[in-house]
């Protein structure tokens, strides 16, 4: 993946965010709890952005419900589906 490729997942809400940072944690994946970027929307403003596979976040988080995935490939946001992960 090119160093300017990064993930978003989106929460509806601020407690479901915090359980999946947890989770990343645990796992060792490398990630931030950042602002939603304005040009996405959000139910909670706060959202988790990694440069982790898509694989690796499908494996995670490709079944809880509510989570949404997009990819910011340094110009564009593009949504994607965790369930091809």
């Amino acid at each position: 993946m090119p160093p300017d490729r990064v993930y978003y997942i989106l929460f509806t809400t601020i407690h479901e965010v915090l359980k999946a940072e947890q989770t990343l944690k645990d796992r060792g994946v490398d990630m931030e709890l950042v602002p939603v970027p304005r040009s996405l929307s959000s139910d909670c403003g706060v959202c988790l952005r990694s440069k982790a596979s898509l694989e690796t976040l499908a494996e995670l988080f490709g079944t809880m419900a509510g989570a949404r995935c997009f990819l910011f490939d340094g110009a564009e946001y593009a949504q994607v589906s965790m369930a091809e992960g």
